[in-house]
């Protein structure tokens, strides 16, 4: 007897459904055919299917079995597809009812016949949800993500005993629930609060500023001057994510095999600090079958660089071109797959290899030229794509004895917030979310006011500014007049957005 029984299938964050096709027809020994382009995960899948079958109590018999995994002319990857086919072999052989058309099954099966954890679950119930399908049977680890999708069940499977008692009525499992305000919840706790660094005014304030535009930083200080702690506190002065950008960072982090039952929603912006050693693939996304990079893991979120001239020049060059598009193409033999890749790159280094360059009470011990060519490490072009600079100094005894209470993250989200408003008013009816992605024509059309407008001339010249520089002065300078509430850009806030920029002149000479 012909079944079909459906499934989903996925390419990059992308799914489509898929019809598992099966008839089982006489023979001398047990024969299962596998055919609809599968890859080597989906042919291997013949064993495990045949001891989970035999170790759950429904051994195969002597026949014939002809699977096809429709649409053929789209490379099926992956284990998820042995559920589907168990289901399609038992319907096959009558042992239980063929599925309704309205329902998909996805799962990798183990030899004992419980189900495993499989990657992507979040993006393929949404697509199942998309394409009309009214439930969905997922790996029971896997269900909470899935269950975060409105207008379709799902139910996390266990065993493969289970879900065919289910199916035939004996034992009913009950659809998985949502608790999303318990997941909003855990909002920061893993980030710390901006109360807690110590001084560092202009770093805190350069903070503020790349939260409110959503500029690219980079913290230029000695060791221990609080570069990384900073950089670690931005999420928390962010704004909130929208559920949607909550769903299009958690469908990567589905992909990647990262969310859990515990953190099945990506709720926080995320945090992601690259180590020296990543490689290419590690850092874009790669592999046998692609997958999402740290870059896309960085999503809607903060990607940290620390040490930022020990990473290899190729590493550093490769971000230009995700800084500029906000995704990632990665292309593979007959298949090209984008991921995004919208991030707020945050970069801090050591003034020269040993750290002590330009320090106040200790001495430089590298060798004549270690300097420039430690700092020469960041290309012009990086560097230009970098909005706001800021230089760390050693933080002294007395500050740390006379310490006052700083202002908490909360308080300073509160004026990001605002300036975020502006924007979003600003931009209404545009593919701009923020001021760091104002196009030539938009930065043409700020305001600004005449003395403002030749002080900047002025700096142009004096400081032989690119006309990269340039743009990036003036989408700082609007950040700040907006963290002002100013329509208008000033004088005062020019001056703020060169004095981020200076230090060009300093380490670069650029």
């Amino acid at each position: 007897m012909l079944s079909k029984v459906k499934s989903i299938g996925l390419v990059g964050l992308e799914g489509f459904e898929i019809e598992v096709e099966t008839e089982i027809t006489q023979g001398l020994e047990t024969v299962l055919n596998v055919v609809g382009l599968p890859d080597a995960a989906v042919k291997e899948a013949r064993e495990r299917i045949r001891i989970a079958l035999l170790n759950t109590g429904y051994p195969i018999p002597d026949c014939i079995i002809t699977q096809n995994l429709a649409p053929a002319h789209i490379r099926k990857e992956g284990s998820a597809y042995d559920l589907p086919m168990i289901l399609g072999i038992l319907a096959s052989e009558g042992k239980i009812k063929n599925p309704s058309e309205k329902t998909a099954f996805l799962g990798e099966i183990s030899l004992s016949g419980e189900l495993r954890p499989t990657n992507g679950v979040l993006a393929a119930v949404i697509t199942a949800q998309s394409l009309g399908f009214e439930e969905i049977y997922v790996p029971a680890l896997n269900a909470a993500e899935g269950s975060v999708i409105k207008g379709i069940k799902v139910y996390g499977v266990k065993t493969l005993r289970h879900l065919i008692r289910h199916l035939s009525g004996e034992e009913p499992m009950t659809p998985e629930e949502c608790h999303l305000d318990d997941l909003l919840g855990k909002r920061f706790e893993k980030y710390g609060d901006f109360s807690e660094v110590i001084g560092q005014q202009s770093a805190r304030r350069a903070c503020e500023i790349a939260a409110a535009g959503n500029h690219n930083l980079l913290f230029i200080g000695p060791p221990g001057t609080g570069k990384s702690m900073l950089a670690k506190r931005l999420p928390t002065i962010l704004p909130d994510m929208s559920f949607d950008e909550m769903i299009e960072s958690s469908k990567i982090y589905s992909i990647a095999g990262k969310l859990s039952p515990q953190t099945p929603l990506v709720t926080v912006r995320p945090f992601i600090k690259a180590n020296q050693g990543i490689s290419i693939a590690g850092l874009i996304g790669g592999g046998a079958v692609p997958g999402p990079g740290t870059i896309s893991l960085a999503h809607n979120g903060v990607l940290f660089l620390d040490e930022l001239p020990e990473f290899p020049v190729k590493i550093l060059e490769t971000l230009r071109q995700p800084m500029e598009d906000g995704n990632i193409t990665i292309s593979r033999v007959k298949r090209t797959l984008t991921y995004p890749a919208n991030f707020m790159l945050v970069c801090a280094m050591n003034p020269c290899p040993c750290g002590n360059f330009g320090h106040p009470t200790l001495k430089c011990t590298c060798a004549p030229g270690a300097v420039t060519k430690y700092i020469n490490k960041i290309s012009g072009p990086l560097l230009d794509r970098i909005d706001i600079q800021v230089e760390l100094p050693p933080v002294k005894i007395e500050d740390i004895k006379n310490s006052r209470p700083s202002e908490s993250s909360a308080e300073i989200k509160k004026r990001v917030d605002a300036a975020r408003e502006m924007q979003k008013e600003r931009f209404k009816g545009t593919n701009v979310t923020w001021n760091a992605g104002m196009t030539p024509q938009m930065i043409k059309e700020c305001e600004i006011e005449k003395g403002a407008l030749d002080f900047l001339q002025n700096m142009f010249v004096k400081m032989s500014l690119s006309m990269r520089a340039y743009d990036k002065i003036i989408k700082v300078s609007r950040t700040i007049a907006d963290l002002a509430l100013s329509k208008e850009i000033k004088k005062e806030h020019i001056a703020e957005a060169v004095f981020f920029r200076s230090l060009d002149k300093k380490y670069w000479n650029r």
